[in-house]
């Protein structure tokens, strides 16, 4: 008698939509390497020796590491689901992060001690304790996703890719649009529709080679840094550097107040992400990928790393230029190549950035449209207002580098003057605090009113009360009662919420072929990761 049991294709390590996703990848955690390197050199003044013979060769361990385990793990859902069109989740330094760790933690320290490494001992411990906020929050973080409605997610999502990921390369990209346009050109037309280059060439080495070749050209580039760079290059080897980390931990206090938060947003992002890799068709185990992580920024932070790594945004961008699990692993393995041999320098000084930063913005506008896409249209207005806190982030970031830059401050100016001028900083700076949160919470509440499901909404407007009263959203710092009228305004939009549920109003019906939260296949399940394929990619662009 015949075996009825289907055959399992063969599953390839490589496809040719690889090579076009480790290009546009590759380049993408490129810059982001090459910017945190030239924050370490700049901003804080650590030493060449210590960024590129411990801090980069320590990040290129956790991410060889980190990007070989997103491989496996998309090999294995693709096996278990038997497919093949699975795609690993990207994975690098964060970008949010990487600012953050700079401006907020280090350069304070710096500035006050004139030391460097001390600077760089509270970035390990802040890494350290972002790493483990993470691993508590793979536990916690499955059943916030179970809940969260898919439009407070992606928007939320959508809102940093709009401000933290987009903005800043769109202008460095129009400081040299000579150089840059023709390279987001090429990129848009090759991962936006279905034209080919010559010979199937990959279309993201060709715009990085097209803006190199025309940034020299032009003569924005220069051949004496070429050579400077090139006699800086020494093979490093990372060990760990606990000695350091400890000495960070044993002052941590002070860390917390952004830690926690930012832990709690590390996970937070990795959970959009993992909802923004479902949407579009790979329903990847959540617990799993915040555990890695978590544990990434721990061994990075031991080996002397203060840049914790993270699930990028993204995925659906490389699954759309063809990336299967191959991209993910042979980006972490060349990257981390480049850190152990010190390449960054050179790199910096043959590539021009116009060049390199056009992918961010690629990544924003697909990120973006997502959000829209993949919710339901009724949602819309749910996505604008979980965009809302991290553009006044991003503002009032903006605000405060423009008044540093002038030599003052928000607070030696004074809410009245900046008020006068138009400038609500105050208002944006609650709202701004702990975006990432409070765009997920504000979103969800929007999705809630809108589905006429008025106990839910009372629900996150009442976490939203609990979460402003201790300073995790709207609030400067951890601490009793951080912003208590924002705690009080959420606790009253949970009181109206709570009356208009007592008339037991009807659900809105979905619209045709809506793909609801609640409908979704095994999403209440924090092990699960099976999916429908065809519905979810159905939503993508293109």
């Amino acid at each position: 008698m015949a075996s009825t049991t289907p055959t399992v294709a063969p599953l390839p390590y490589w496809v040719r939509g690889d090579t076009n996703a480790f290009f546009g990848f590759g380049v993408n955690v490129l810059v982001n390497v090459l910017t945190l390197t030239g924050l370490c050199l700049a901003v804080v003044n650590l030493p060449e020796g210590e960024v590129f013979g411990t801090i980069l060769p320590a990040l290129g361990i956790a991410l060889v590491a980190g990007n070989i385990y997103y491989t496996y793990l998309a090999r294995r859902l693709a096996r278990r689901e038997n497919r093949t069109d699975v795609t690993a989740l990207p994975y690098g330094p964060s970008v949010p992060h990487m600012f953050i760790v700079i401006f907020v933690i280090m350069l304070p320290i710096y500035l006050r001690t004139q030391d460097p490494l001390r600077a760089w001992e509270a970035g390990l411990a802040w890494a350290f304790i972002i790493g483990v906020i993470v691993l508590i929050g793979a536990f916690v973080g499955p059943y916030i996703r179970r809940y969260a409605p898919r439009a407070a997610l992606l928007g939320t999502l959508a809102g940093i890719s709009i401000t933290f990921i987009s903005m800043n390369p769109a202008g460095q990209m129009w400081r040299m649009a000579w150089v840059a346009l023709p390279v987001f050109a090429l990129l848009l037309i090759g991962l936006l529709t279905d034209v080919k280059l010559p010979f199937n060439f990959p279309i993201g080495l060709a715009a990085l080679l097209l803006g190199t070749a025309i940034g020299w050209a032009g003569g924005a580039m220069s051949v004496p840094d070429v050579t400077a760079a090139a006699r800086d290059i020494a093979v490093a080897v990372p060990s760990f550097k606990l000695d350091l980390l400890f000495t960070g931990l044993a002052d941590m206090a002070p860390l917390l107040a952004t830690a926690i938060p930012l832990g709690v947003y590390n996970f937070t992002e990795g959970m959009t992400n993992v909802e923004s890799a479902a949407t579009a068709g790979d329903n990847y185990n959540l617990r799993s990928v915040l555990l890695a992580d978590g544990a990434g920024a721990v061994i990075g932070a031991a080996l002397g790393s203060p840049f914790p790594p993270a699930v990028y945004v993204g995925h659906p961008g490389w699954k759309a230029a063809g990336g299967r699990s191959g991209y993910s692993m042979a980006t972490g393995v060349v990257i981390a190549v480049l850190c152990f041999l010190g390449m960054f320098g050179l790199l910096g000084a043959i590539f021009p950035t116009a060049a390199i930063v056009p992918i961010l913005l690629y990544i924003g506008l697909l990120i973006g449209a997502q959000a829209f896409q993949a919710t339901p249209r009724a949602h819309a207005a749910a996505v604008v207002a979980a965009l809302i806190p991290n553009i006044a982030a991003w503002a009032t970031g903006q605000i405060d580098n423009a008044l540093a830059a002038a030599g003052t401050t928000a607070a030696a100016v004074g809410d009245d003057a900046l008020n006068g001028a138009g400038v609500i900083y105050d208002g944006l700076l609650v709202l701004g605090q702990g975006a990432i949160l409070a765009g997920l919470v504000l979103g969800a509440v929007v999705v809630f009113i809108i589905d006429r499901r008025f106990v839910r909404a009372a629900i996150f407007a009442s976490s939203g009360a609990v979460l402003s009263f201790i300073g995790l959203i709207h609030g400067e710092r951890i601490e009793w009662n951080a912003n208590g009228q924002v705690a009080l305004g959420y606790l009253f939009v949970a009181v109206i919420c709570a009356v208009f549920a007592l008339g037991r109003p009807t659900p809105r019906e979905p619209d045709p072929q809506e793909d609801e939260p609640d409908q979704q296949p095994d999403r209440a399940d924090p092990a699960s990761e099976r999916t429908d394929t065809d519905r979810r990619t159905s939503a993508l662009p293109g």
